[in-house]
């Protein structure tokens, strides 16, 4: 069984606090439950900016594409193996305290600001915007993450992946991409073969970023045997003739293909995924 533990949280001038361990989701019945939500002869179906989930603790702002910690929707539980997908805004000088996880592939990736990280593998490093971090929970890892400006909030998804085996040893890796990398294409950033220099993920998944305006475009090919998500993080973009707009994401199967076109300062993720 996979426990799933909420990140921990820290109020201004606070210690560390015990996180609360979140519901567990996997059992016998973990098969089924990403087939649930939606029909399998749905094509796309959109997962509108306004109906995620929210949380407002004030020094934090978070939005969950997915059931996670008290928001829970049995309709979206994940998607093929994407679990996690939280936008989050953290106010300066606060952040989440020293907590653990296990056996989940975690990334993160900044918009605004900086994220501060800690571990106990020995890791502290500060993620900034066109860096990518994965955290191979594994067996067990505590860590913290904190804004320590003084004025200006860190604005940063924070995704989670079920992995492909349990009780690895836990891992970390960062890598930058340069906005250029980016431009006009989709560019692999993470992978479960690190090819193209992206960075290594222990699960059945790629993940490629994206930067469009005006009549930039790019097409990726997929397996219509597989699963894939669309996150716009900002602007404006189409998808396979679908509108999108900042914070919206889009649930695809059966596809062969994505178009991404009619961008308007647009910046996305792309993943694709086992069903």
């Amino acid at each position: 069984m996979f426990i799933l533990f909420e990140r921990g949280l820290q109020a201004p001038g606070d210690g560390a606090q015990t996180p609360r361990r979140h519901h567990s989701f996997h059992d016998g019945r973990a098969a089924r439950w990403t087939r649930r939500p939606h029909r399998e002869t749905d094509m796309i179906t959109l997962r509108k900016s306004q109906d995620r989930g929210h949380a407002d603790h004030g020094w934090l702002r978070s939005q969950h594409s997915f059931s996670f910690a008290d928001y829970h929707d049995p309709r979206h539980m994940g998607w093929g193996n994407l679990r996690v997908i939280n936008e989050d805004r953290i106010a300066p000088g606060t952040g989440f305290g020293t907590h653990g996880h296990r056996d989940m592939e975690i990334v993160s990736y900044v918009l605004e600001g900086a994220l501060a990280h800690r571990d106990d593998m020995g890791n502290g490093t500060a993620i900034r915007p066109g860096d990518v971090q994965r955290m191979s929970a594994g067996t067990g890892v505590r860590h913290s993450e904190f804004n320590h400006e003084k004025d200006g909030s860190t604005h940063f998804l924070q995704i989670w992946l079920l992995p492909d085996a349990r009780g690895i040893p836990p891992g970390y890796e960062q890598k930058h991409f340069a906005p250029a990398d980016k431009r006009g294409r989709l560019r692999l950033v993470a992978s479960a073969d690190a090819r193209e220099g992206s960075v290594k993920l222990h699960a059945d998944a790629a993940l490629y970023a994206g930067l469009f305006d005006g009549a930039e475009e790019a097409t990726l090919a997929l397996d219509p045997a597989r699963k894939a998500y669309v996150q716009l993080v900002r602007g404006a973009l189409s998808v396979n003739g679908q509108a999108l707009q900042a914070g919206d994401g889009a649930m695809i199967a059966h596809e062969s293909a994505l178009r991404l076109s009619e961008g308007r300062d647009a910046e996305v993720l792309v993943f694709d995924l086992a069903a």
